[in-house]
């Protein structure tokens, strides 16, 4: 089985699991007691701030740990919010934040603050520029992830770290997907990441609030981890963790080569493997081990379940394959395709012979997806028989309201159009995502009766 969903958790690094089983002996007592089982608690505790917070690039003073990468995201934004509130209650977020630090915003969003969501660009990065206008005199706090969780991009942390620096308004950074490839550049002032996402263990997170920022923790005071994150410290995971980010970081300038050239040769080849396909993301400023796509016709949860039977376990932004079908928000923001999609994230030492094995048997499980989707074969121009055409998909499900627009496209003249009738929230996005791929006019979306009309102008 060939695991390549290490954006979502990272395998547990060798190094952590010898760091957990050694801290499972030593660290087991509460390091706030002075007697001697205590006192070694608190020196083992205290060896591993001190190396994370090297790996961070901040003092170690600055730096607590937390019982999740979301805790932290949660206690940062709320506690900056309540410790600049004098300020004003304005909040800055990027649209394809991590849902932890969006659900944040909605939260304060709920309670009477206001917040700017940044547009991004079709590769899912986001202007400096954007934030610099964005910024008010009532901004409190600005948010932005250092690399995207589900495309790989990685956005400009030290332009938008300067335009806010220069405001006077703190930027937390959400390092989830980096930190275990090296410090964050630029003058951000809070930091969140997540241990399981480098190869240490789950449930530990990492906040850095940097000197001189206003913070307020919010919550039933606690005397753990400077008042910044509730309970009795988990210090062999702990541990875990820190020892696995200083390994990962002595490995992830030759890794990141290795799987670079790997993502390079997904991403090259998948278009020529497999018809109608959108690769998605920067092609440059990316993480080295992601690469997604996106496959015209093609149910994700079904294509899905196809490659964990070939025994490759990935993930995707499918709408298909979440709960409330509706699109990855992602996805949705960059306006980029949908259905069909696969996010590759290979974990450290991925070999190469599974990167070439997903590649072979790929095509067969799109070809197979779509074959029982009834999905056309071709585009080619069919029979003209009318000027204007209803296509009702109400009802059905990604990606059947873009094949049955695919099937008669060719039936109207060029010039003609097709109006797609469907209830599905995927639709508004995968449509006009059709239409780009295959040089077709989306026209825009018109009111029904029932759900929307989408309709597309036929130009060659």
């Amino acid at each position: 089985m060939a695991y390549f969903d290490s954006a979502s958790s990272a395998p547990l690094h060798p190094v952590a699991r010898q760091a957990l089983t050694a801290s499972l002996d030593e660290g087991w007592a509460d390091p706030a007691r002075l007697y001697r089982e205590g006192r070694r608690a608190r020196l083992l505790l205290d060896a591993a701030r001190e190396a994370a917070a090297e790996a961070v690039g901040c003092r170690a003073d600055e730096l607590v740990f937390t019982s999740s990468g979301t805790r932290a995201v949660h206690s940062g934004i709320a506690g900056v919010l309540a410790g600049r509130r004098r300020v004003g209650r304005h909040l800055i977020v990027s649209s394809v934040e991590h849902s932890s630090v969006l659900h944040a915003a909605q939260t304060h969003e709920a309670d009477g603050g206001s917040v700017t969501r940044v547009a991004v660009a079709r590769t899912g990065s986001v202007a400096a520029s954007s934030y610099a206008e964005a910024l008010r005199p009532d901004t409190a706090l600005a948010c932005l992830q250092s690399a995207n969780h589900e495309v790989g991009t990685e956005q400009p942390v030290a332009e938008v770290a300067r335009a806010c620096r220069a405001a006077g308004v703190p930027l937390l950074v959400d390092a989830a997907q980096s930190l275990g490839w090296g410090r964050v550049n630029g003058d951000w002032s809070v930091l969140t990441a997540s241990a399981h996402k480098w190869g240490g263990p789950s449930g530990v997170g990492l906040l850095a609030v940097r000197k001189g920022v206003r913070f307020a923790a919010q919550g039933p005071s606690d005397e753990r981890e400077s008042g910044r994150a509730a309970g009795f410290e988990n210090i062999p995971a702990i541990v875990a963790a820190a020892a696995s980010l200083r390994a990962v970081r002595a490995e992830a300038d030759a890794e990141a080569l290795r799987l670079r050239e790997l993502t390079e040769r997904i991403r090259a080849r998948v278009p020529s493997l497999v018809p109608d396909v959108e690769v998605v993301g920067d092609p440059e400023r990316r993480l080295p081990g992601v690469v997604t796509f996106s496959c015209l016709y093609v149910d994700g949860e079904t294509l899905l379940h196809e490659l964990d039977r070939e025994g490759f376990s990935v993930s995707s932004g499918s709408s298909c394959t979440s709960s409330t079908l509706t699109p990855s928000h992602v996805l949705r923001a960059m306006g980029v395709l949908s259905e069909g999609n696969v996010r590759v994230s290979l974990p450290a030492g991925a070999a190469a012979e599974d990167v070439e094995r997903f590649l072979s048997v790929l095509p067969g499980a799109v070809a197979a997806v779509r074959e029982k989707l009834g999905a056309p074969v071709s585009t080619a121009v069919t029979a003209v028989r009318e000027d204007a055409l209803v296509v009702n998909a109400l009802g059905k499900r990604c990606p059947i309201p873009v094949i049955e627009l695919a099937k008669v496209i060719g039936d109207v003249p060029v010039g003609g159009t097709v109006r797609v009738l469907s209830d599905d929230e995927a639709a508004r996005l995968d449509i006009p995502a059709w239409c780009e791929m295959r040089g077709q006019e989306y026209v825009g979306e018109e009111p029904a009766e029932r759900g929307s009309a989408y309709v597309v102008r036929r130009v060659s």
